[in-house]
């Protein structure tokens, strides 16, 4: 018995149960193929690999959202570029808080994002104070951005391996495996990237997609170079022109129609700045030239109340005089914020206040033109509008009514809201219309008489005055009052466009205070 045992250990009997091993061996001798373990092996290289995509494009998502962005300069703008996966590519704009351009750059799986953050105080200086630096920007963008898309490629790159060889290394901890997945992972980032450069349209710029406020200013990218070189050219003869207005309050102070009485209150009356960097170059000389007492703006400095438009009202402080501003309809409530804390501002919104010897009571106008709740699009003067509008006007009534110190000059930015004030004061200023007029209310039986005084536009109506052949031109009011703070004289002051290289003058002597009675129109003085 025991030499059979020994027998059948010794041929590796496939019978024998005490081992599986001869049971395989002998299916091998005989030419059988059941091979569990290579089985096993195919399955367990297919789950490797498999695992090695997933975590290579695991590394890849995570690395482009955390190391997918960079800060860059492009113009004045301190801007943020970004770098997310996507199925339809493309390109976003944000400027935050107008809204986005969208654009149809490139095809996926990439979709980039500038983000226009805040402007550098140092270039925004230099862009206003010298206007042929804005052609210079607008070149100059489209190079900023190349150089900042291709540092933000270069460090995605760099985040998404970094990030797939930890992964790897952390999962396989083995070291040709989490080369082959920093490797796949980087292929997939290059190729994505080159994707996105292959297919890129630099045409898309010409027909972008808004959202938000953005949608009712086209012009910030379909005309923005013309508006660019039109005002470098009015920016530089505006220089010239300028320097005229000294001379003509010489030859017009002289005039012997109407000379200002030594008590006489001076008032510079504008409106309607519209983000015009040269208007205060022009506001300045006036103030100087013609001894202001006080500065009257009756609103709209900006176009959409942003908060980098704020900044514009910087030049308020160097003025040195009381400067008393009303809100209008393109500015927010950020604009009077910034207007308020210059050293020489005072805003007024249904309330009043004294400066110089004058009562001034002054509401800002109850629309806000970006936002479509308080001023619906395309509805012009509407029964809704009409009715804040001319509300605004009652509740300024009401203040006046009821000011302890008779009030000298009410300011509304729409004329449609001075018709309740007739009555109430002697002279009524406005703006909005972009359009000198001047005209008396519909008199109140036994109150005063009341003088509506609408000024044009100061800033020529901003950017969009310089997409016509002509320039919108520059215009401000400087108004004389008495010792009793009545309206005697007024000179309207007008710059002229490209090609009307001249600056006018027509002074209007209201009332001869030596005869107490109105008096006609003088002759219009030009230079």
């Amino acid at each position: 018995m025991d030499g059979q045992e020994n027998e059948q250990r010794n041929t590796g009997d496939a019978d024998t149960p005490a081992t599986g091993r001869g049971r395989r061996w002998a299916l091998r001798r005989r030419g059988g193929d059941v091979s569990p373990g290579r089985g096993r092996g195919l399955t367990r290289r297919v789950g490797v690999a498999l695992a090695v995509v997933a975590i290579a494009l695991a590394g890849v998502v995570i690395g482009t959202f955390a190391g997918g962005r960079v800060q860059t300069d492009i113009g004045p703008f301190r801007a943020e570029l970004t770098l997310a996966p996507a199925l339809t590519g493309g390109t976003t704009v944000d400027i935050p808080p107008l809204g986005a351009l969208h654009l149809d750059s490139h095809d996926g799986p990439t979709h980039l994002t500038v983000g226009l953050g805040a402007l550098d105080q140092r270039r925004t200086e230099a862009l206003i104070g010298d206007p042929a630096s804005i052609s210079r920007a607008s070149q100059s963008a489209v190079t900023d951005v190349r150089t900042g898309v291709m540092r933000l490629g270069l460090r995605t790159a760099g985040a998404t391996l970094l990030v797939t060889l930890l992964l790897a290394a952390l999962v396989f901890r083995d070291t040709r495996r989490t080369a082959w997945a920093g490797g796949l992972a980087l292929a997939v980032t290059a190729g994505s990237l080159g994707l996105a450069a292959s297919t890129l349209r630099p045409q898309a710029i010409e027909e972008p997609r808004y959202e938000g406020l953005l949608v009712n200013a086209p012009a910030i990218v379909g005309d923005a170079r013309k508006i660019a070189n039109d005002y470098t050219k009015y920016a530089e003869q505006l220089q010239r022109l300028v320097g005229n207005v000294s001379q003509l309050y010489t030859t017009v102070s002289a005039l012997p129609v109407y000379e200002p009485a030594p008590g006489t209150t001076r008032i510079l009356h504008v409106s309607d700045m519209h983000l015009n960097p040269s208007g205060w170059q022009l506001i300045r000389t006036v103030v100087e030239q013609f001894g202001i007492d006080v500065v009257i703006d009756t609103g709209d400095l900006t176009d959409w109340g942003s908060e980098p438009e704020a900044s514009y009202v910087g030049s308020i402080g160097l003025l040195k005089k009381p400067y008393v501003y009303i809100r209008g309809n393109h500015d927010s409530g950020k604009t009077a914020a910034a207007v308020a804390q210059q050293p020489n501002a005072i805003v007024l919104n249904n309330s009043t206040t004294t400066v110089a010897g004058l009562t001034i009571a002054g509401i800002g106008d109850p629309r806000f033109t970006p936002d479509k709740e308080t001023s619906p699009a395309g509805s012009g003067l509407t029964k809704q509008v009409a009715d804040q509008v001319i509300g605004a006007g009652d509740q300024l009534a009401a203040t006046v009514r009821n000011s302890p110190t008779p009030v000298n000059i009410a300011l509304v930015h729409d004329p449609a809201s001075a018709g309740p004030l007739s009555g109430t004061c002697p002279l009524v200023l406005a703006g909005h219309a972009h359009a000198r007029q001047v005209s008396k209310l519909p008199q109140v039986p036994g109150q005063m008489p009341t003088q509506l005084m609408v000024e044009g536009s100061t800033g020529g109506a901003g950017l969009r005055g310089l997409e016509g052949e002509k320039p919108t031109p520059l215009s401000m009011t400087v108004l004389y009052l008495d010792k009793d703070k009545l309206l005697q004289a007024y000179d309207d002051i007008t710059i002229g466009g490209t090609g009307q290289s001249q600056v006018n003058l027509e002074r209007h002597v209201v009332r001869d205070p030596k005869a107490g009675a109105e008096v006609p129109v003088t002759p219009t003085p030009t230079r």
